[in-house]
């Protein structure tokens, strides 16, 4: 279900309503049901698998805590195991099956797109709605939605457990819930057990200033989707899905656009699932702090998606030594978890690429530290702070808006046309033309209002300024942002941009 749909709508009053009305006890058992209306909206057969990672990772938790030494390895080697063999089936036998014909094509090994190694299931895959065919015969797997999210969420349970730091949880339905719940199921936060499952012990009152607050996130986050990050979708679109007839500053402007549609598309959808939360009760953790005023790359990260960074760091860059190594194994272990991570988001050689380039970058960064520093000395630039650190943003977003020719497009070949039509940068009068693009220009306005509340809002906390404001001022400004989003907003039902990792 969409958080931007009809659907939504109507779901959502429905069920914070009952939520409130019924005792505490039945709480966990109906949001539990709600979270499986909310996910079967898309593919109802695709909640089997949800609930057979969760059947594994419920169990492996309990063995790991009831056992000791190798015993316990052994049960965290199975659920990891299994975890990510079902992530790796869904999400890229695609990818590597397919390269696998090319590779053999090329050879002359005899596989064509016609031979399939699921061509024995094909019939079941095809009953439960899991798989689809093209003309040449080749059958792919469809993506469960949000399967990599709540795998994560899964896994950092079982980890936690390994390591001690949090109880196995012994209760099927609670555990399932915190797989399960609703609002950040599809796109996150990625959460942990010791801020969300902890949470879903607790009796939740109704508590009006809270209600209100997970109301006004829930509407910023809607305002970031239908109105910034869909309205943008226009001009992004046109260019990405039509790379041979884009050149110069479109493909540029395209580029920068993209990395911050992408922001309001999956900050918006973490907004309004950290809103939908807290009207419940609950407290989801935070993912962005303002990462459009990253002025390094290395901020940017500390910024950007912090479910999904910081589970990389807890669970991936930690383990494989972090920087408590040797100085080349530390450029390693930065690199091969931007490497991993761009493979996260998706099954393509270009996902593959855009974590290459900001390994890349953050490795750059680390080497070119010191002359930096002495550069930013010798021209004063330290002695005008405000100076430096607006360089420092724009040539950052720079660097993001490049590695996003590579995110933002369907193929590698696509990605490679937009590069060499960006360098066709033309005359001047070329980069006024793209100012006649209506799609373009009402994009231009809506950054510029997105960055000036994303500064203020750093400054001042925009939400405790507003409602601190007589009450006629405080309701003509709600009454002018709702008749703002319903005059320009898209409300098209788009998909988040994250539903496709």
């Amino acid at each position: 279900m969409l958080f931007n749909s009809i659907d939504f709508l109507i779901y959502f009053p429905v069920v914070t309503g009952l939520y409130f009305l019924l005792p505490h006890r039945y709480r966990w058992f109906f949001l539990l049901v709600a979270s499986c209306v909310f996910y079967m909206a898309f593919i109802p057969s695709y909640i089997l698998i949800l609930f057979l990672a969760i059947f594994i990772d419920y169990w492996a938790a309990i063995f790991i805590e009831r056992s000791e030494g190798r015993q316990k390895k052994t049960y965290l080697f199975v659920s990891i195991l299994s975890t990510v063999l079902l992530l790796f089936f869904f999400k890229y036998f695609n990818f590597f099956h397919s390269n696998f014909i090319l590779f053999a094509e090329k050879t002359g090994a005899g596989y064509s797109w016609s031979d399939n190694l699921l061509t024995p299931i094909k019939p079941f895959l095809e009953r439960t709605g899991v798989c689809r065919s093209d003309g040449s015969g080749f059958i792919s797997l469809l993506l469960p939605i949000g399967l990599s999210f709540h795998t994560f969420q899964s896994l950092a349970y079982v980890i936690e457990v390994y390591y001690g730091r949090y109880k196995a949880e012994h209760h099927f339905g609670i555990y399932s819930l915190y797989v399960m719940f609703w609002p950040q199921l599809v796109a996150g936060p990625i959460e942990r057990p010791f801020n969300l499952l902890r949470q879903l012990h607790m009796k939740m009152g109704f508590d009006y200033s809270r209600v209100i607050s997970g109301l006004k996130l829930m509407f910023w986050g809607m305002f970031k989707k239908v109105v910034i990050a869909d309205r943008l979708a226009m001009f992004v679109g046109s260019v990405f899905n039509n790379p041979d007839d884009s050149y110069g500053w479109r493909v540029i402007f395209a580029a920068v656009l993209l990395h911050i549609q992408v922001y309001n598309d999956l900050s918006g959808y973490t907004d309004i699932a950290r809103g939908a939360a807290r009207v419940m009760g609950f407290n989801l953790m935070k993912n962005f702090r303002n990462p459009l005023f990253s002025s390094s790359i290395f901020e940017f990260w500390k910024r950007w998606h912090l479910s999904l960074t910081t589970w990389f760091r807890d669970y991936l860059y930690i383990p494989l030594g972090g920087s408590r190594v040797s100085k080349w194994r530390w450029y390693y272990n930065i690199f091969i978890v931007f490497v991993i991570s761009g493979f996260w988001h998706g099954a393509n050689w270009t996902f593959i690429i855009w974590g290459v380039l900001h390994g890349a970058y953050q490795l750059i960064e680390v080497w070119t530290d010191k002359p930096r520093r002495k550069f930013f000395e010798l021209t004063k630039l330290t002695k005008v702070p405000w100076l430096l650190k607006t360089l420092g943003i724009l040539f950052t977003t720079l660097l993001i808006s490049a590695a996003t020719l590579f995110f933002g497009a369907r193929s590698l070949s696509d990605s490679l046309i937009l590069i060499k039509h960006a360098a066709c940068l033309g005359n001047f009068s070329d980069l006024l033309r793209e100012f006649s693009n209506n799609d373009f220009v009402f994009g231009l306005i809506l950054v510029v209002f997105l960055y000036a509340v994303e500064y203020l809002n750093e400054k001042y906390d925009l939400v405790s300024v507003v409602g601190k404001k007589h009450i006629v001022l405080r309701w003509a400004l709600y009454i002018a942002a709702i008749f703002f989003v319903i005059s320009f907003g898209v409300f098209e039902e788009l998909e988040f941009i994250y539903f496709q990792f």
